[in-house]
């Protein structure tokens, strides 16, 4: 099937899928308001199969040594996928279906799928990573920008971490844990017990990300947006906490939006 842009409906709230770039949800409208920045490189795309850095663009697995491209010097980003072109494989009432086929500079061969679920107050996005080839290491994640406001007051963060992992010069994870720090953030947190964290637009919306992977980064940097990005491990987790994708087994991973109306009016 196509690359074209799916556009799901339920209630007041529509989602647009865009698997032609990168397979990310272009855009989240909930009564007429959008919630997530637009353009090219926004939206929410899929970090898949990795999550923010890789040291120096380097894994290993076993006796072998991977070097992948460094789209952020000195380490790579973010994976690969959302970099191609994904295809729908169906779209059924508020589901799409949409899929991309891991090809260089990966070097394994697998299937990504993703799954995307709009009901009028909760929108679930589900990911799986699967091989009938070569086991290997792998992550998911997503990484949406929030519009930091909506018209009225900015956005509110509220979660209640465990941990904070200690951020190096380098960006990356030096594996030890803190006491959650007060932002602003490019930080990676624990979660045991899932990730669940609360935007809160005063007097519009809140919207709560949930996930059962322990791993969020938040980054709250930047003036336009805000990002909540649940995923199955910290950032260079390839090297440091990898998951293994099996011809038996695959990495399989979701996460949930959902959200209600603050309006009093």
């Amino acid at each position: 099937m196509s690359d074209k842009e799916i556009t799901l409906t339920a209630g007041d709230a529509e989602v647009t899928v865009q698997p032609g770039n990168g397979g990310r949800i272009g855009g989240l409208r909930v009564s007429g308001v959008e919630l997530l920045r637009q353009g090219e490189r926004f939206g929410c795309f899929p970090m898949v199969p990795w999550c923010g850095r890789t040291r120096d663009g380097r894994f290993r697995d076993g006796a072998a040594v991977h070097q992948m491209p460094l789209n952020s010097p000195p380490h790579a980003i973010h994976g690969t996928a959302r970099d191609g072109a994904w295809r729908t494989a169906r779209v059924t009432g508020n589901e799409a279906v949409i899929t991309y086929d891991l090809v260089e500079p990966w070097p394994y061969p697998g299937r990504i799928t993703q799954v995307v679920g709009l009901t009028g107050d909760t929108l679930t996005l589900t990911m799986s990573v699967e091989t009938y080839d070569s086991s290997f290491p792998a992550q998911i994640g997503w990484h949406p920008w929030f519009n930091r406001n909506l018209g009225q007051e900015d956005v509110q963060l509220d979660f209640e971490p465990a941990w904070q992992e200690e951020r190096g010069d380098d960006h990356l994870p030096t594996g030890n844990r803190l006491d959650p720090k007060p932002g602003p953030w490019d930080d990676c947190f624990g979660m045991p017990g899932g990730v669940d964290v609360t935007l809160t637009w005063p007097g519009q919306l809140e919207l709560t990300v949930a996930s059962r992977e322990k791993w969020v980064v938040v980054y709250d940097e930047q003036e336009a947006a805000v990002c909540v990005e649940p995923q199955t491990g910290p950032p260079n987790g390839l090297n440091t906490l990898p998951r293994l994708v099996t011809p038996l087994e695959p990495l399989e991973a979701t996460t949930t939006w959902t959200w209600r109306s603050l309006d009093a009016g």
